[in-house]
Parts: structure tokens; C-alpha cells; sequence
């Protein structure tokens, strides 16, 4: 993980090139900051919309996923669905995709996620991390608010990233958002590295995944619309890792993955989120990960599976 070649932020930028080139068709906002940092609003005071969602999750995960969506009437009530794979996974979804980077600055508060973490290396993870790029000449950070960064923010990323505000690109969309939701809901991969990662599952041991959820519709309050993403993965989402080792590892992996494995498993998130008056990281950080899993040993050829979606609760949060 340490070779530098897969080039997070090189990858992200030809995505952020497309879409700027193509603002109409996506329905973006494109303009240039106070300092000259790039702004991106795909879906505050824009439109947005489904499409741009997905190549936002491209760009979180560096442009090493592979980012589609479809409609499966085998889903019930909601058909549609976002799939998600990356063939370096911890790269994609950890070094990256994973919102981690608390950025505030007075009453703005923004999480960033994005390949301009890998380049700033704040969060303790990258600890664990050995990736580095030492040749970024631009980034990318992808924040989930419906303002753009204030100038102490923007002057915070560029100090942390050791590149000037005009190497800087900043896309913004709030949960609300059609953009801002399907972003969200394409983390079930991500989810499932994060909690492995808790696990001290070896993350050398990880060498594909791939993973879907439904996509909810969009609320207008920002409490539910939050709610229905997190419970789209919670008790919807569906993940498949390959791992390296013995058969017994990835069984026990894969026990203890699902998030019905949480001691706050089984309310709306909202509800959940409510009964802990607001304190994200007062709930049980464990709840954050897939309905169900399947882990493959590729070695000894065995899969296990675990877990199960939950329509009841799907029924409750989504509607």
C-alpha cells in the first residue's frame, strides 16, 4: 500500500475535469473561491441529481471504484439500488472515500471525505495507513454541507495538503440532496472496511469487495434524510469481501460484521440518533456497517455469510 501508484488525487481530478467540462449535463454549479480554490455545488443552490451522486462516490474513492446504479424489481420497495467495487479496497474506501476529516470553523461544520486525506494524513488512521503521494499537484475533498468552506477552512485543507487554495477542489452537497444521498447510501463497501478495520481484522488481508444498498428518497429535514441514508446501509446493505488467510479468520470476520451485531441495532437511525440528543459519536460505532456480508477466503476457497436485510425496519425508515 506504500508505492505510491495508484495516484488517489491524480485519479480524482480527470473525474472533477469531466464534470466541470460537462456542468449542464450534471447539473453542478462550478465557480472560484475568495482564494481561488475550485467550488463544486452539486446539489445546495444546484440541481444536481442522481448521476453526479455516483461520480462524487467515484471521486471519494479516488477513482479506484467502479461506481454504477440500477433497478432490480426483486428489491421491493426500492429497486433502486447503488453498487459499488474496488479491487484495492483499503486504498479506495479508507484512505479516501471514508468522511473522517472534521473540518469547523465557527457554526460552519463540514465532514471531508476524499483523496485530499491521504494527503494531509491528520487522522489517526492513516497511522495504520502506509500510503503516500508525494507527487499531487491538485486535490479533491468532498464535504456533505450546503455551504461552501469559509476561508479558514479552505486555508486549513491547503496548509494540512501542502498545496496553494488554487490546486484545491471542494464539492459540496447536502444529505438532502439527490446527489448528496446516493454519495451517502454508496458507502456499504467503505462501512465494511471501517468496521473490519475496528475489528483488527489484518487490512493487508483485504483484496477486494464489492457492495450495494438502496437508495432512499431524499427528505427535505436533514434528521431524516441523515436517518434514511445510515438505515439504507444499516438494514439494507449488502457487501461481499475476498480475504487472504485462514478460513477461520474470515469466518469470524464475517460474524461479526453485520451491523445486527451492534448492542443500538434495530431503531430508525434517526431514532437512534435522537435518543443520544445528538451526540454522533456517542452511538455505538459498531451500528455503521452492512445488513448482511459474505466473506470468501481465496485461499481455501470457503465463503461464509452473515447477517440479513431487515425489511421491517426499511419499511419504518424509508417509507
Amino acid at each position: 500500500m506504500n508505492n505510491g501508484k495508484a495516484h488517489l488525487n491524480r485519479n480524482a481530478q480527470r473525474i472533477v475535469d469531466q464534470i466541470i467540462a460537462d456542468d449542464e449535463r450534471f447539473g453542478i454549479a462550478y465557480s472560484r473561491g475568495p482564494l481561488g480554490e475550485h467550488l463544486i455545488d452539486a446539489g445546495a443552490a444546484s440541481s444536481g441529481g442522481l448521476e453526479v451522486g455516483l461520480r462524487m462516490t467515484e471521486i471519494c474513492m479516488g477513482g479506484l471504484g467502479t461506481v454504477s446504479m440500477a433497478l432490480d424489481r426483486n428489491n421491493g420497495k426500492w429497486p433502486l439500488s447503488v453498487a459499488v467495487h474496488s479491487s484495492q479496497p483499503v486504498l479506495a474506501c479508507l484512505a479516501s472515500q471514508y468522511a473522517g476529516w472534521r473540518l469547523t470553523h465557527e457554526k460552519y461544520f463540514a465532514m471531508g471525505s476524499g483523496p485530499a486525506r491521504a494527503l494531509a494524513r491528520v487522522e489517526p488512521l492513516f497511522e495504520e495507513i502506509a500510503y503516500r503521494e508525494t507527487d499531487a499537484s491538485t486535490s479533491v475533498l468532498l464535504l456533505e454541507t450546503d455551504k461552501p468552506p469559509p476561508t479558514a477552512v479552505v486555508e486549513k485543507v491547503s496548509a494540512a495538503t501542502g498545496l496553494s487554495p488554487d490546486a484545491l477542489t471542494f464539492i459540496y452537497a447536502p444529505t438532502q440532496s439527490l446527489a448528496g444521498c446516493v454519495q451517502i447510501v454508496g458507502r456499504s463497501l467503505e462501512v465494511a472496511l471501517h468496521k473490519a478495520h475496528s475489528l483488527h481484522f489484518p487490512l493487508d488481508n483485504i483484496v477486494d469487495g464489492t457492495g450495494c444498498a438502496p437508495v432512499p428518497a431524499p427528505h427535505p429535514d436533514f434528521l431524516q434524510a441523515m436517518g434514511r441514508t445510515n438505515d439504507a446501509i444499516i438494514y439494507g446493505g449488502l457487501v461481499q469481501l475476498f480475504v487472504r488467510g485462514s478460513a477461520a479468520a474470515a469466518r469470524d470476520l464475517a460474524e461479526q460484521l453485520p451491523s445486527s451485531r451492534s448492542r443500538d441495532y434495530g431503531q430508525p437511525f434517526a431514532e437512534i440518533f435522537k435518543t443520544f440528543k445528538g451526540d454522533f459519536y456517542a452511538i455505538d460505532p459498531h451500528l455503521f456497517s452492512p445488513a448482511e456480508v459474505i466473506v470468501t477466503a481465496v485461499e481455501t476457497g470457503e465463503t461464509f455469510r452473515a447477517g440479513e436485510w431487515n425489511m421491517q425496519m426499511l419499511e419504518q425508515s424509508l417509507g
